[in-house]
Protein backbone atom coordinates (compact mmCIF):
# COMPACT_ATOMS: atom_id res chain seq x y z
CA UNK A 1 0.00 0.00 0.00
CA UNK A 2 1.62 3.25 1.15
CA UNK A 3 5.38 3.39 1.60
CA UNK A 4 6.14 7.11 2.09
CA UNK A 5 3.74 9.53 3.77
CA UNK A 6 4.11 13.32 3.72
CA UNK A 7 2.80 15.15 6.80
CA UNK A 8 2.63 18.94 6.40
CA UNK A 9 2.44 20.81 9.69
CA UNK A 10 1.88 24.36 10.84
CA UNK A 11 2.35 23.51 14.50
CA UNK A 12 -1.37 23.68 15.29
CA UNK A 13 -3.31 21.08 17.29
CA UNK A 14 -5.13 20.10 14.08
CA UNK A 15 -1.88 19.34 12.26
CA UNK A 16 -0.57 17.43 15.29
CA UNK A 17 -3.71 15.29 15.24
CA UNK A 18 -3.01 14.54 11.55
CA UNK A 19 0.62 13.70 12.41
CA UNK A 20 -0.50 11.19 15.04
CA UNK A 21 -2.89 9.56 12.57
CA UNK A 22 -0.14 9.46 9.93
CA UNK A 23 2.29 7.85 12.38
CA UNK A 24 -0.22 5.12 13.27
CA UNK A 25 -0.95 4.50 9.60
CA UNK A 26 2.77 4.42 8.79
CA UNK A 27 3.38 1.85 11.53
CA UNK A 28 0.59 -0.35 10.17
CA UNK A 29 1.81 -0.01 6.58
CA UNK A 30 5.52 -0.19 7.48
CA UNK A 31 5.94 3.17 5.77
CA UNK A 32 8.21 6.10 6.50
CA UNK A 33 7.15 9.69 7.20
CA UNK A 34 8.40 13.02 6.00
CA UNK A 35 7.27 16.00 8.08
CA UNK A 36 7.11 19.31 6.19
CA UNK A 37 6.89 22.89 7.41
CA UNK A 38 6.48 25.64 4.80
CA UNK A 39 8.01 28.98 5.78
CA UNK A 40 6.51 32.06 4.14
CA UNK A 41 9.23 34.17 2.49
CA UNK A 42 10.15 37.46 4.13
CA UNK A 43 8.04 40.37 2.90
CA UNK A 44 9.30 43.73 4.15
CA UNK A 45 6.65 46.21 5.24
CA UNK A 46 5.92 48.83 2.65
CA UNK A 47 5.54 52.51 3.32
CA UNK A 48 7.54 55.58 4.12
CA UNK A 49 10.25 55.32 6.70
CA UNK A 50 11.32 51.71 6.11
CA UNK A 51 14.85 51.23 4.92
CA UNK A 52 16.39 47.76 4.74
CA UNK A 53 20.06 48.22 4.09
CA UNK A 54 21.66 45.54 6.24
CA UNK A 55 19.10 42.71 6.11
CA UNK A 56 18.87 42.61 9.91
CA UNK A 57 15.07 42.44 9.99
CA UNK A 58 15.02 39.70 7.37
CA UNK A 59 17.59 37.73 9.36
CA UNK A 60 15.51 38.10 12.55
CA UNK A 61 12.38 36.99 10.68
CA UNK A 62 14.08 33.89 9.27
CA UNK A 63 15.58 32.94 12.64
CA UNK A 64 12.15 33.21 14.27
CA UNK A 65 10.44 31.24 11.53
CA UNK A 66 13.07 28.50 11.56
CA UNK A 67 12.72 28.21 15.33
CA UNK A 68 8.93 27.87 14.99
CA UNK A 69 9.37 25.35 12.16
CA UNK A 70 11.79 23.28 14.26
CA UNK A 71 9.33 23.23 17.17
CA UNK A 72 6.43 22.16 14.94
CA UNK A 73 8.52 19.49 13.21
CA UNK A 74 9.75 18.17 16.57
CA UNK A 75 6.13 17.47 17.56
CA UNK A 76 5.63 15.38 14.42
CA UNK A 77 8.91 13.52 15.04
CA UNK A 78 7.78 12.73 18.61
CA UNK A 79 4.51 11.31 17.28
CA UNK A 80 6.46 9.16 14.82
CA UNK A 81 8.90 8.01 17.51
CA UNK A 82 6.00 6.99 19.75
CA UNK A 83 4.87 4.64 16.96
CA UNK A 84 8.46 3.57 16.18
CA UNK A 85 8.27 5.02 12.67
CA UNK A 86 11.13 6.62 10.72
CA UNK A 87 10.52 10.33 10.20
CA UNK A 88 12.55 12.91 8.32
CA UNK A 89 11.77 16.57 9.09
CA UNK A 90 12.23 19.30 6.50
CA UNK A 91 11.34 22.95 6.16
CA UNK A 92 11.15 24.84 2.89
CA UNK A 93 10.49 28.43 1.95
CA UNK A 94 7.38 28.79 -0.18
CA UNK A 95 5.07 31.62 -1.11
CA UNK A 96 2.07 29.28 -1.35
CA UNK A 97 2.01 26.37 1.11
CA UNK A 98 -0.19 24.14 -1.04
CA UNK A 99 2.25 24.34 -3.96
CA UNK A 100 5.20 23.60 -1.65
CA UNK A 101 3.33 20.60 -0.22
CA UNK A 102 2.61 19.17 -3.67
CA UNK A 103 6.19 19.85 -4.82
CA UNK A 104 7.59 18.08 -1.73
CA UNK A 105 5.30 15.09 -2.26
CA UNK A 106 6.45 14.82 -5.87
CA UNK A 107 10.17 15.37 -5.27
CA UNK A 108 10.31 12.94 -2.34
CA UNK A 109 8.15 10.36 -4.13
CA UNK A 110 5.50 10.28 -1.41
CA UNK A 111 2.46 8.18 -2.17
CA UNK A 112 0.15 9.75 0.44
CA UNK A 113 -0.30 13.17 2.02
CA UNK A 114 -1.89 13.29 5.48
CA UNK A 115 -2.90 16.74 6.65
CA UNK A 116 -5.24 18.49 9.00
CA UNK A 117 -8.09 20.82 8.17
CA UNK A 118 -9.14 23.71 10.34
CA UNK A 119 -12.64 23.42 8.87
CA UNK A 120 -13.13 27.10 8.09
CA UNK A 121 -16.33 27.70 6.19
CA UNK A 122 -18.34 30.59 4.91
CA UNK A 123 -16.73 34.01 4.73
CA UNK A 124 -13.67 32.94 6.76
CA UNK A 125 -13.06 30.08 4.34
CA UNK A 126 -13.33 32.42 1.37
CA UNK A 127 -11.11 35.11 2.91
CA UNK A 128 -8.42 32.83 4.30
CA UNK A 129 -8.66 30.14 1.66
CA UNK A 130 -7.89 26.55 2.47
CA UNK A 131 -4.49 25.06 1.87
CA UNK A 132 -6.04 21.63 2.39
CA UNK A 133 -8.66 22.23 -0.31
CA UNK A 134 -5.98 23.44 -2.72
CA UNK A 135 -3.84 20.35 -2.06
CA UNK A 136 -6.91 18.13 -2.55
CA UNK A 137 -7.73 19.89 -5.81
CA UNK A 138 -4.25 19.82 -7.33
CA UNK A 139 -2.49 16.76 -5.89
CA UNK A 140 -1.85 13.73 -8.04
CA UNK A 141 -1.29 11.55 -4.95
CA UNK A 142 -4.04 10.62 -2.48
CA UNK A 143 -4.70 13.02 0.40
CA UNK A 144 -6.07 11.94 3.78
CA UNK A 145 -7.67 14.85 5.67
CA UNK A 146 -7.96 14.72 9.47
CA UNK A 147 -10.16 16.90 11.63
Amino acid sequence: MYRHILVPTDGSPVSLKAAKAAAKLARTMKAKLTALYVIAPFAPPSGAGYVFSDGYIQKQYMEGMRKHADQALAKVKRSAAAERVTCEAISVIGRTPWEAIIAAARSRKCDLVVMGSHGRRGLMGVLLGSETTKVLTHSKVPVLVCR
